[in-house]
């Protein structure tokens, strides 16, 4: 079991700054948790408020019923994997594996039977002689991830541990994190991964936590986040491209785009300062907005076009075979299924029926 309960978190230092704002959480067994939100929105401070390396100023942290608030960080049960991956440069991969396990006095054939384990599941068995300045930055990430397999914790707890990498690595220490949750999921231990980028959090979350400025502004599957977002804030900060932003007016109780005669609702009735938001993806060419194109980016199967509807700038997404040239005018349509709008004033979703 490794159920995790955050209730009415808060965190203030002792300068006065409010950190974490009445975080509310229930992290189930072998559940992946993915925290992401721009530096500063408080995703590192909350994961160390649950390892117990900070403080918590107000409200309360559960691990399987056992309340956490004051305890030490080595009886809690968790292990945590760091950016800089933090080895010992004086030691070869087995002693840093097996360096934890010595300290709680474990049995030397449980501690080579661990130490073994986590080795293979890794594909490390090789390097287990080796020093850390030996290794590239993947080995000993990997390495990171080994120490604290053989702690065999109830809650793996993991501060962008792949930030150092360059991308192709990333990508595959992704997929060696996703392929290490399947196996450990076995035994209900959990996950919780901290990052900035919303790609690592779109493809290894089983849910994911976005944060802005030491509150939570979502919680839900990748696939909700994307599709459902809250306000302005989660609907930006999540898609690659980002989402387009378009400034609308009311003409003759129609809404429509800024600088155009493209009606999104008749009749409408709403709130005056309203922004529309569609996804790059969801542009289709053809259909009586026009664009002007001001640059293009080829993505091999994909081509991203920038460019203007008026005055709001606008990414479209559209296959690579497409010709399109610096400057020009582009005639696109937008699926109104797929419009979100925004209140300008409080940056929240509106509804519409």
């Amino acid at each position: 079991m490794a159920k995790t309960i955050i209730k009415n978190l808060n965190k203030v230092y002792p300068n006065g700054y409010h950190a974490l704002h009445d975080i509310n959480l229930n992290i189930e067994d072998g559940e992946f948790i993915v925290f992401v939100g721009p530096s500063g929105c408080g995703k590192s401070t909350l994961l160390r408020t649950i390892a117990g390396l900070e403080d918590i100023s107000s409200g309360e942290l559960y691990m399987d019923d056992k309340l956490l608030n004051n305890v030490d960080p080595k009886d809690r049960d968790v292990a945590m994997v760091f950016q800089d991956y933090a080895l010992y440069p004086h030691m070869s991969v087995k002693e840093n594996l097996e360096f934890s396990l010595k300290i709680r006095k474990y049995d030397k054939k449980v501690i080579n039977e661990k130490v073994n384990k986590a080795a293979q599941i890794l594909e490390i068995k090789d390097l287990l002689k080796r020093k850390p300045k030996a290794l590239s930055g993947g080995q000993r990430q990997r390495v990171a991830l080994g120490r604290a397999i053989v702690r065999d914790p109830k809650l793996f707890l993991f501060d962008e541990p792949l930030s150092n990498l360059d991308a192709k690595l990333r990508s595959s220490m992704r997929a060696e994190i996703i392929k290490l949750h399947q196996d450990m999921k076995k035994n209900n231990t959990s996950f919780i991964y901290v990052t900035h980028d919303q790609i690592e959090a779109m493809t290894m979350a089983d849910r994911i936590v976005v944060l802005r400025d030491g509150y939570i502004q979502q919680i839900g599957s990748p696939e909700q986040i994307y599709d459902n977002p809250k306000n302005l804030f989660v609907a930006s900060f999540i898609g690659q491209p980002s989402i387009n932003f378009l400034d609308t007016e009311i003409v003759d109780k129609n809404l429509i785009i800024k600088g155009t005669n493209y009606i999104c609702i008749k009749d409408y009735k709403g709130p005056e300062n309203v922004l529309i938001g569609i996804r790059p993806d969801q542009i289709k060419l053809g259909g009586p907005i026009e664009m002007m194109v001001s640059f293009t980016e080829l993505l091999g199967s994909e081509k991203c076009v920038y460019g203007k509807i008026a005055d709001n700038k606008i990414v479209a997404k559209l296959e690579g075979k497409h010709r399109v040239n610096t400057n020009e005018i582009l005639n696109i349509d937008f699926n109104k299924q797929s419009l979100y709008y925004f209140n300008k004033e409080n940056e929240e979703r509106i509804y519409f029926d």
